[in-house]
């Protein structure tokens, strides 16, 4: 009974663990949420469908997509677009050649991630808040707040997409955790009544035979 219950109980632990893991997974890179499974595959095909890539090129810094499938997360491709998650204020796509320009432009401060500058994480001050109401905010002209309006349209009322989705994965590891200890208990409680029943039939035996 207790090597069953052990191996059962390691192997869902183990699933679990697995799953868990898969869905705590840190995002892409400049990736909107929606477009995260596009990358999800070994090979990606580029959007204009003119070539294809291996994953490990994703964000690899060398642009082998003209339209910049593969490199959402750098400036490599003068054609990409760089999504800023900004949770807590409002999603944006910027130019990919705004990235790790020495400028915030995010105010998640995602943009600048080579470490050259240091951009604090305003976005739960409102620091995106100019990109709602003025275009003029951004220094290319206003093509950056063009950009930036696209991502506007998925907020309402202060919640954004990424802010639904951060809260679905872990309303989902709460609910595979949930899912195992009930399953752990009740294996658990199905070999020890399997174990009693034995013990019984076994001293039944032992009774009938002294007897």
């Amino acid at each position: 009974m207790d090597a069953s219950f052990i191996l059962i109980t390691c192997f869902l632990l183990a699933s679990s663990f697995t799953i868990v893991h898969s869905l705590s997974k840190p995002p892409l890179l400049g990736v909107h949420p929606l477009d995260e499974q596009y990358f999800a595959s070994e090979v990606i095909k580029c959007k204009d469908n003119s070539k294809s890539f291996t994953r490990d090129r994703l964000n690899d810094n060398f642009c082998d997509c003209v339209d910049g499938t593969d490199e959402p997360g750098t400036s490599a491709c003068p054609a990409g677009k760089f999504y800023c998650r900004n949770i807590g204020s409002t999603p944006q796509f910027l130019f990919s050649s705004r990235v790790n320009d020495h400028f915030c432009d995010c105010c998640d401060g995602s943009d600048e991630y080579d470490g050259s500058v240091n951009c604090p994480n305003t976005c739960i001050m409102g620091g995106n808040i100019e990109y709602k109401t003025d275009h003029r905010f951004s220094r290319v002209g206003g093509l950056v707040g063009d950009l930036g309006h696209v991502g506007a349209k998925q907020a309402k009322s202060g919640v954004s997409l990424d802010d639904l989705i951060q809260k679905l994965k872990g309303l989902k590891i709460l609910i595979i955790i949930q899912v195992v200890i009930t399953i752990v208990v009740v294996v658990f409680r199905i070999l020890r009544r399997r174990a009693r029943s034995k013990r019984r039939r076994y001293h039944k035996v032992l009774y009938q035979h002294d007897g």
